[in-house]
């Protein structure tokens, strides 16, 4: 059983729907916010992105953190071990030397996702309480080397002519408040006036990797428990990092209003969590290890993160 098929070709997590059929937030409902503040509220209008400061304990990040070194077979306090030969093969490429962790279901992992202030501050974004979390990994984004070359990148996981509704998001594992660290950066002003752009724009762009020429990139600074949420039509991505021995480390998570209907999706979400398996995409190749399936057990999922797997329903 797969996860969702029009995942193959494009970015996007496959572990939910491309978009929802449900609409992102408006207020309109009259829903008091649980977590976001009105000025938090603006902010997330205006710039297609918001910040939600230590939602996260840093006992959760920590420990997590210190789990992604393990995984990863590199010892913090020795950079001679941090650039191994080889890897995973990206086949979106831009992720290359990025940093990405193939790591999807443990404990710590799931832990951040069932904590009751990160599923909040996703319900105030949609206004709605029947969320399902995406299955996702994390990121470890090492200093750039001679032998070691990572550009950076802005993209769209989600073609923005398809209005996509849809976010994305991530918590900081540590304090990312250096620019030159690595970290999530992104485009506002193209986020606010995209139809606008696109009148000059070729027919034959490509529709997830915009022309910013002329853009300012605006570097995203975080401290460790920070959950950043971004509207899936922000142009963003993953800056170099330029610092001596710093590295950047995020848990990548986000929530989407649950498709119950969905009969073979919840059926593969409950599989992936069971069998630890990673999302069939384009940009999800998996860790050849299968340390996962052989070294971790199943994750414990609280009452919420059953809801939040598919694995109860919220009825």
């Amino acid at each position: 059983m797969a996860a969702n098929k029009y995942h193959q070709e494009i970015p996007g997590n496959p572990s939910t729907a491309t978009s929802s059929r449900k609409k992102l937030n408006d207020r309109s409902n009259g829903k008091p916010l649980k977590v976001l503040s009105d000025e938090d509220w603006e902010f997330w209008i205006q710039n297609g992105y918001v910040i939600i400061k230590h939602a996260v304990p840093r006992d959760y990040t920590g420990r997590l953190a210190d789990l992604l070194w393990e995984f990863e077979e590199k010892d913090p306090n020795d950079k001679s071990t941090w650039y191994p030969p080889g890897g995973v093969e990206m086949k979106m490429k831009e992720l290359t030397n990025s940093g990405m962790v193939e790591i999807y279901h443990h404990q710590y992992l799931w832990d951040i996702r069932q904590y009751p202030k990160v599923y909040d501050t996703f319900t105030d974004i949609w206004g709605i309480d029947e969320l399902w979390v995406t299955i996702d990994r994390a990121n470890l984004n090492l200093p750039v080397q001679p032998d070691f070359e990572f550009e950076g990148f802005i993209h769209w996981d989600y073609d923005p002519e398809t209005r996509p509704q849809n976010v994305q998001g991530l918590v900081a594992l540590n304090d990312q408040m250096d620019p030159k660290q690595g970290g999530f950066q992104c485009v506002p002003e193209l986020y606010r006036c995209y139809d606008t752009w696109k009148k000059d724009q070729p027919e034959d762009r490509d529709r997830f990797k915009p022309d910013i020429t002329g853009f300012d990139l605006t570097k995203v600074l975080l401290e460790e428990g920070d959950l950043l949420i971004f509207n899936s039509t922000l142009p963003h991505g993953i800056r170099p990092n330029h610092s001596e021995n710093k590295v950047r480390m995020a848990q990548y998570i986000s929530m989407m209003p649950a498709e119950e209907d969905n009969e073979e999706m919840r059926q593969w979400r409950i599989k992936s969590w069971k069998e630890r398996l990673p999302p069939e995409g384009f940009a999800f190749p998996g860790d050849p290890r299968k340390w996962e399936q052989t070294k971790y057990p199943v994750a414990e999922l609280s009452p919420l993160g059953k809801k939040l797997l598919g694995l109860d329903r919220w009825e």
